[in-house]
């Protein structure tokens, strides 16, 4: 029995079909997550990109399922098999690189598919700006330092920005900024960051394919941030990690201060006085 004849056997009996848009992670297969491996095992069809998952994800794949290669068809193909969901009452797992919701193209196929009538989910993933501050143990809100992070991409590509997005306006908070897609115009990013405020010393972070076997992570600064770049011969599957927090010491979160009370946890007085007050160190050990 061929993989098609399997998948039409599956479907049968069924009154609808369903496309689960599932978040495949930064690269590491181990990286899904249980949902993840539960709706690509449960699906009749898998649509995946070779170029951006790594192959291992498909093992959670039924043995009659059939496997679509997204990465070698226009999109135009990829819609058709929800067609043939629809039709068929199929039930179809579509992998996305890292998280559905970051530069998938997910919203337009969410659209189509409800044209259609078809029952969607969307399973989140583990984005690979997640990956690339766990990959160098930084904490990318560090208190007192940055309390934010900025997604973007430099402007300039494919696909247009809209007016206020460019990276010399994030730049301007200077908080934390991961910033996509944009390797190959490493000398554009490095000055527009530096045109936003950045210092030349503010530490940067290069995550090239980040959990994959070929991972590369370089730390250097914004001012060397284009020559770390094309050292590397670095110009997609690239992400840069920019900010003070990337370096900082020495701070403290309030949340698990002594002196911080919630509904769970009373606080100590003079801890709670100390950070009325400024202070953020513990309170001296009792004598007694």
């Amino acid at each position: 029995m061929s993989a098609q004849d399997g998948t039409a056997g599956a479907a049968a009996g069924r009154t609808g079909g369903k496309v689960v848009f599932v978040g495949a992670g930064p690269g590491a297969a181990d990286l899904l997550t249980f949902r993840a491996a539960r709706a690509i095992a449960a699906a009749d069809v898998v649509v995946w990109a070779a170029s951006l998952v790594q192959e291992e994800v498909l093992e959670h794949a039924r043995g009659d399922a059939r496997i679509v290669d997204s990465s070698l068809v226009p999109m135009e193909d990829v819609l058709a098999v929800y067609g043939e969901a629809a039709r068929d009452g199929l039930r179809v797992a579509r992998i996305h690189s890292g998280d559905p919701s970051l530069w998938g193209a997910v919203q337009e196929q969410l659209e189509r598919c409800r044209a259609l009538g078809l029952e969607t989910e969307v399973v989140p993933g583990v984005s690979s700006f997640s990956a690339a501050a766990a990959a160098v143990q930084r904490e990318l809100t560090v208190p007192e330092v940055a309390q934010s992070v900025v997604l973007t991409r430099l402007g300039g590509g494919r696909t247009p920005m809209p007016p206020g997005e460019e990276v010399r306006e994030f730049a301007r908070h200077g908080t934390t900024m991961a910033v996509f897609l944009s390797a190959a115009r490493s000398g554009q990013l490095a000055a527009e960051l530096r045109e936003g405020g950045y210092a030349e010393d503010t530490p940067v972070v290069v995550a090239h394919q980040v959990t994959w076997p070929e991972e590369l992570v370089a730390h250097c600064t914004v001012g060397t941030l284009e020559a770390t770049v094309k050292a590397h011969r670095l110009w997609k599957h690239t992400l840069f990690l920019v900010g003070p927090a990337l370096a900082a010491e020495g701070t403290r979160s309030h949340l698990y201060h002594p002196g911080h009370f919630h509904t769970f946890r009373r606080a100590d007085r003079r801890a709670r006085r100390a950070l009325r007050a400024g202070g953020t160190g513990a309170p001296p050990p009792s004598d007694g």
